[in-house]
């Protein structure tokens, strides 16, 4: 007799939840296992592909072949301690074999120039996420994963403490009961979901941008699902990654990140941080955060001159649309973005007399120790020039979120976990997962979500073929 078909449902049409599928169906066709797998998405299928679609991907690897020196290290570094050991290990000891595994199936990679500043090593695949989205739900669909779009995950089902089923709501609002032996959660965070931003965030946190159109489908239905089964969290629950955009640009992630080359100011026409703290991707957060929750309206000016536009490949920093405000006088761009003529000059006045330093030293990629005299308050710290030279420039700047930090607990597995261990049947992996603290730990999001999603995938099925066994 043929043993019965097991079922299978995975949550989330991102990296995670395609490299779940596809993993999983390689699994079961490598170990006979009849296995029926259905993905779950809420977006329609020219939508599809969560927040990995519109992402460059940059991913944390010296080459495709290489880990980046140091991961495990730079992880807890960037988490203040806390990042759970066990599970930066397996991501590290995965990431290349999963890279290979993804050239596979046709994703070929690059070895980007990142912005202006250097960095820990990346590699990207040509076409950034969406060739990922697209290349794995193509291979997913070839290995027989049935794919169902406008499909939101309403409820986790149980029997005995084991996944036995979920409730998908279309997008009528129609509820049907899908029985699953084993049941994968990519779904990603709950950025798009205003109430649970308000919770976790505060006054105001409901209503910041989201940085590509795929965010809007991040409503934590997952995390949720999982919490009402008595699932653990994990991650910070105050953490997000948010950066610096230009409000005026209708494209995904405008992002402008040459605020470190000049001074920002408030609506005020007043300086209000160390521009140049660190590199863009150590400021970015801490600046956009405080961008949308405590400047006035929200919003900031990154006030620039000319020699901007000297710096070698300035535009690579800069994702916006829609050029800058420029002015031949401080006091005409202070009138072209709203802020008082007369604390803006002063503001600039004050900032070139504590610019004392020989401004040949300038070198925009790395942090070149041209801080301004203690007198300035706040300081500048590196990349510290006189903004002299007309032309002046000038970028509105707001804060977008990408992805929250807290979520559900997993271990190296990818098991979602509760108070005594595994949820036997339930597994998670990407931004759902609460994994990150303090800081995003730079060019990781999509990697993990890639090397967690494809040990679910396997993790599943190998539970499924024990449950065949016992049956």
């Amino acid at each position: 007799m043929a043993p019965p078909v097991k079922k299978l449902v995975v949550v989330g049409h991102g990296a995670a939840g395609l490299a779940a599928a596809l993993s999983a169906a390689e699994q079961a066709r490598d170990r006979g296992l009849p296995i029926e797998i259905t993905l779950l998405e809420k977006s329609r299928e020219p939508e599809a592909g969560g927040n990995t679609r519109w992402s460059p991907s940059y991913m944390r690897l010296a080459a495709p072949d290489r880990i980046a020196p140091e991961f495990e290290d730079d992880m807890q570094k960037a988490s203040g301690g806390l990042a759970d050991r066990d599970y930066y290990r397996t991501l590290a000891e995965n990431a290349v074999q999963t890279i290979g595994w993804l050239q596979a199936y046709g994703v070929e990679f690059t070895t980007p120039i990142y912005y202006l500043s250097v960095g820990p090593p990346r590699i990207q695949p040509v076409g950034g996420g969406r060739e990922i989205v697209e290349r794995l739900a193509e291979a997913a669909k070839k290995a027989r994963v049935s794919v169902r779009y406008e499909s939101c995950a309403a409820k986790l089902l149980m029997t005995k403490g084991s996944v036995s089923g979920i409730d998908v709501r279309t997008a009528d609002g129609v509820l049907t009961t899908l029985d699953a032996d084993a049941v994968v959660l990519g779904s990603g965070g709950y950025q798009g979901n205003p109430e649970m931003m308000q919770t976790h965030f505060g006054q105001g946190a409901g209503t910041l941008k989201l940085i590509s159109p795929g965010t809007q489908f991040d409503t934590g239905d997952g995390i949720r699902i999982a919490l009402e089964q008595g699932a653990r969290i994990s991650g910070d629950w105050n953490g997000m990654h948010i950066e610096p955009v230009d409000p005026r640009s209708d494209q995904s992630a405008p992002v402008v990140l040459v605020y470190p080359y000049g001074i920002v100011v408030d609506q005020g026409g007043r300086r209000f941080f160390d521009e140049g703290a660190g590199l863009v991707h150590e400021t970015w957060e801490t600046f956009a955060r405080d961008l949308h929750f405590a400047r006035p309206n929200s919003i900031a000016y990154a006030v620039l001159d000319s020699r901007l536009l000297e710096i070698s490949g300035y535009e690579r920093a800069i994702r916006s649309d829609v050029p800058p405000y420029r002015s031949e006088t401080v006091e005409d761009l202070a009138a072209l973005i709203g802020v008082p003529a007369r604390n803006l000059h002063e503001t600039i006045e004050t900032y070139n007399a504590s610019v004392t330093r020989d401004a040949t030293r300038f070198d925009a990629t790395r942090r070149d120790g041209l801080a301004t005299a203690d007198t300035l308050q706040p300081p500048k710290s590196n990349w510290a020039r006189r903004i002299e030279k007309p032309p002046y420039l000038a970028y509105p700047l707001i804060g977008a979120i990408a992805y929250t930090f807290g979520g559900l607990a997993t271990n190296d597995k990818a098991e979602v976990l509760d108070k005594t261990g595994p949820i036997p049947g339930l597994y998670a992996a990407g931004e759902i997962t609460g994994h990150f603290y303090g800081t995003a730990p730079n060019a990781v999001s999509v990697l993990r979500a890639l090397v967690f999603g494809k040990i679910a995938g396997q993790q599943a099925v190998d539970f499924l073929l024990t449950r065949a066994t016992e049956a």
